[in-house]
């Protein structure tokens, strides 16, 4: 008698695959451009008012600002999907709807979700501090959302890096100065420039790396207006501009010496300039898209750790 054999599924590996699945599609490396920039303009706050930090609002702020990143990642995912631009053979993060079987509706619901938890964090943030930030944290959510969505997305034109930049980098920082300290200075600005060019050079170097996909795909990014080499030797530069203005932060008396800790995160931008040159191929530059990202979070973290050291030593 013939014997049929059966497939037992274990529930605990089908959780794991499907916690997988989702985590590519929030693409957590890209959470440092949410999380350091709060650590920076919380740890300059701390500077100020050191014997009344705020843990719980830092936590908050800190939690908002990764949920609004997941959300945009995941609006990110479904919008590129409707409109076609992704296929399973996309390099990068890119394409995983189309990879696996998973509804589109959840991930835009799953976006919905994530901003609905950072409303509240944020209206928990009000309540304890100025109703200024909810005008401000809604228009980051709204930035956030036109990324992608909406009839002109953001990603699309080449306001993309400046846009994702200022309000990742510069509003950010800002944001996370004023909630512990009620108050903001042109210093905080001066200390966020370079975590705002270093945000927009992740997404300059995204769209150079996909920059043949994104001209078939009817995109107007930088990248493309330049033409790759060009658009190289902008993320070069724009390189150097942030550590130029590091290097500015100390005798303009906006941070002590200890911040040129910061300097140390410039191997990894050494990286991802490389990694780029004479690089045709996707395949071949997603190194540059790694040190791109650790430059992000290591130059944020350093200039966090070196702006405490500076106050511990005052």
């Amino acid at each position: 008698m013939p014997c049929e054999v059966m497939r037992v599924t274990d529930p605990k590996s089908t959780a794991r695959i499907e916690l997988k699945t989702w985590l590519q599609f929030a693409r957590p490396f890209s959470f440092s451009a949410a999380y350091a920039p709060v650590v920076i303009g919380s740890t300059l706050a701390y500077t100020v008012r050191f014997t009344q930090f705020r843990v719980l609002l830092f936590l908050a702020m800190l939690g908002a600002s990764v949920m609004i990143q997941a959300a945009t990642n995941l609006f990110n995912e479904y919008y590129d999907f409707k409109r076609g631009l992704d296929s399973p053979e996309s390099v990068g993060i890119g394409g995983a709807l189309t990879q696996y079987k998973v509804q589109p509706g959840k991930i835009m619901a799953a976006a919905l979700g994530l901003c609905f938890v950072s409303l509240l964090l944020g209206v928990y943030i009000c309540l304890r501090t100025s109703w200024w930030v909810a005008a401000v944290g809604g228009v980051c959510m709204v930035v956030g959302y036109l990324y992608t969505g909406g009839p002109m997305p953001i990603a699309y034109t080449p306001l993309g890096e400046i846009l994702s930049g200022f309000f990742m980098g510069s509003v950010i920082v800002g944001v996370s100065y004023f909630i512990q300290t009620h108050s903001m200075t042109l210093h905080v600005f001066l200390a966020s420039l370079p975590t705002t060019l270093f945000i927009a050079n992740i997404l300059l170097t995204n769209n150079i790396r996909d920059l043949d996909e994104d001209t078939a795909g009817g995109r107007k990014t930088l990248a493309i207006l330049l033409g790759r080499r060009k658009a190289i030797v902008a993320q070069a530069v724009i390189f150097g501009l942030g550590y130029a203005v590091l290097l500015a932060l100390p005798p303009l008396g906006v941070a002590s010496y200890w911040s040129w800790l910061a300097l140390l995160s410039a191997v990894n931008a050494y990286a991802a300039v490389k990694g780029l040159i004479n690089k045709r191929t996707a395949p071949e530059m997603m190194p540059a898209m790694g040190a791109v990202v650790r430059n992000n979070r290591h130059f944020g973290l350093l200039l966090a750790l070196g702006v405490f050291f500076g106050t511990l030593s005052r």
